[in-house]
């Protein structure tokens, strides 16, 4: 199936010029997914292989650079208030959902990490409105393990009106810990629209008050998802999804595990590993837009698919050990995990989320 990509210019409530794309398919779309993407990222090249291969199955796919992000005009990754970036973005999928051609389309919110919890934002401004989401590694809870301290949250927050803008120091390149193959981890770094520089304040507490928001809001989450997490993800704690999937009060929930892999699936993997993630996606997304499957006995076999692991959680199992330049890569998860960037008692952040 062919697929055809159209770019074009909005501009915002505030006047902000932001970049948006599509990925389409030649014939009618089977229904429309709207792309959330990461901290630091951009959807026009990093989220491409998502974009091209949804389209290629059928369905319209359409991203957005929130503002200061990729190409689209703005302080590069300085995020005011969480809530523009909302905002936007449902302005925009909202805009699409109502032209004629797309009206009738079932309508799904697609999240990558930081975009996961614009997607759950989104969800809760309207929660009847989208008929389903998949969240990828999602930033949507402060894991206990890496919360920072009261007493440090109250200092920054005294000063993030004076020094907004100030880059706060990271401890470590997020790339080297999200992209497991290394001719992808350099592909991004070679992305120039991906923002590789510190940091900055306002920023990071933006992203720590969205977190600790949706983490005490997890139950009002309604709408089906697909949440999928690598267990060796150290940039997003894979317990963050288990949280999701356990408090989310959606009567349609599947999280799926998948052992070895990374913070990015579907860019940072091998390619079997990125098949394999995509093949789960798409089938999830088919039989929840009546694709020859009968949506509600779905649903049934998905959860008891769930209750028969020994876990409640339905593991993807790879047969075997991928391998990189001849090495078995070994990963264990050291006791400061990231999320969000926060590591610890002391706040770092890093890029490329």
């Amino acid at each position: 199936m062919g697929v055809e990509y159209h770019e074009e210019y909005i501009r915002n409530a505030r006047g902000v010029q932001l970049f948006t794309c599509r990925w389409l398919p030649f014939s009618s779309p089977k229904a429309l997914v709207f792309l959330c993407h990461g901290y630091g990222m951009e959807c026009s090249e990093f989220m491409r292989g998502v974009g091209t291969k949804l389209a290629d199955n059928g369905y319209a796919v359409v991203g957005i650079d929130y503002e200061g992000h990729g190409r689209s005009a703005g302080a590069r990754c300085y995020i005011k208030r969480f809530d523009n970036i909302v905002n936007d973005c449902s302005d925009l999928f909202k805009s699409i959902c109502a032209q004629e051609e797309y009206r009738e389309k079932t309508r799904f919110l697609y999240g990558e990490s930081m975009g996961g919890a614009v997607a759950l934002l989104i969800h809760k401004k309207d929660p009847s409105f989208w008929n389903g989401a998949l969240l990828v590694a999602p930033m949507c809870k402060i894991s206990e393990k890496v919360k920072p301290h009261p007493m440090v949250i109250s200092l920054l927050t005294k000063v993030e009106d004076v020094i907004p803008r100030w880059k706060i120091v990271p401890t470590k390149d997020v790339i080297d810990s999200a992209f497991k193959d290394p001719a992808k981890r350099e592909e991004v770094r070679g992305n120039k629209l991906i923002y590789q520089e510190k940091p900055r304040l306002k920023t990071a507490l933006e992203m720590l008050r969205t977190s600790m928001h949706l983490e005490e809001s997890l139950h009002e989450v309604t709408l089906p998802f697909l949440v999928l997490h690598g267990e060796a993800d150290i940039v997003t704690d894979p317990e963050i999804s288990k949280a999701l999937y356990e408090q989310a009060s959606s009567k349609d929930k599947t999280i799926k595990l998948y052992p070895g892999m990374w913070h990015g699936l579907t860019y940072g993997e091998p390619e079997d590993n990125i098949e394999i993630v995509f093949s789960d996606i798409i089938s999830w997304l088919d039989k929840r837009n009546g694709e020859n499957i009968d949506i509600e006995n779905a649903t049934l076999v998905e959860r008891s698919v769930c209750r028969a692991t020994p876990t409640p959680y339905e593991v993807h199992t790879i047969s075997s050990p991928v391998t990189i330049n001849g090495t078995k890569p070994q990963r264990t998860r050291p006791q400061a995990n990231y999320l969000c960037g926060w590591r610890g008692r002391r706040m770092h952040h890093h890029s490329a989320m």
